[in-house]
C-alpha cells in the first residue's frame, strides 16, 4: 500500500480534527480551507481515483458527504456548499487517495471557482455527445 499524508492521518501519525470515522472513511477539517468548516471525506483505503474505487465504497462516501453537507448547513448556516473531487493529478489532485471536498459557501462570499469555460465549434458538441453517450 502506498503511503500518503492521508494514510498517516488515518493511522494517527499526523494530527487532524476528525469529524467522523467509520470502517470505510474519515472526515476531517481541511488544514488549508477555502472557508472555515471546509471538510474532507477521505477513503481509508489508498485508492487514487473514482475510476479505481469500488461502487460500494464510492456510494458510502457520497452518503457521508451528504451528512457533512447537512451538518455544515446546520451549524455554520452556510447558504450552499461546493462538493468536489479532484480526480487525478491533471485535475489538481495533490494526494493520490480518493477524497471529497465539502466547502461551505455564502451569498456574497466572493470565492470563485477558477475554471475557465470553453466553446464548441459548430457541430462539435453533437459529435462529442455521440461518442460519449452511455
Amino acid at each position: 500500500m502506498q503511503e500518503t499524508v492521508f494514510s498517516k492521518i488515518i493511522k494517527g501519525e499526523l494530527p487532524s480534527v476528525r469529524l467522523y470515522e467509520d470502517e470505510i472513511c474519515i472526515v476531517i477539517l481541511d488544514i488549508n480551507p477555502v472557508a472555515k468548516g471546509h471538510s474532507l471525506v477521505i477513503c481509508k483505503q489508498v485508492i487514487p481515483t473514482v475510476e479505481d474505487t469500488p461502487d460500494s465504497i464510492l456510494s458510502h462516501m457520497i452518503l457521508v458527504t451528504k451528512k457533512v453537507d447537512s451538518k455544515l448547513r446546520e451549524v455554520l448556516h452556510c447558504d450552499a456548499t461546493n462538493i468536489l473531487i479532484n480526480n487525478g493529478p491533471a485535475a489538481g489532485q495533490d494526494v493520490p487517495q480518493l477524497h471529497i471536498h465539502v466547502i461551505p459557501r455564502y451569498h456574497g462570499d466572493r470565492t470563485k471557482m477558477p475554471i475557465p469555460h470553453e466553446k464548441y465549434a459548430d457541430g462539435e458538441m453533437a459529435d462529442l455527445g455521440k461518442k460519449l453517450a452511455l
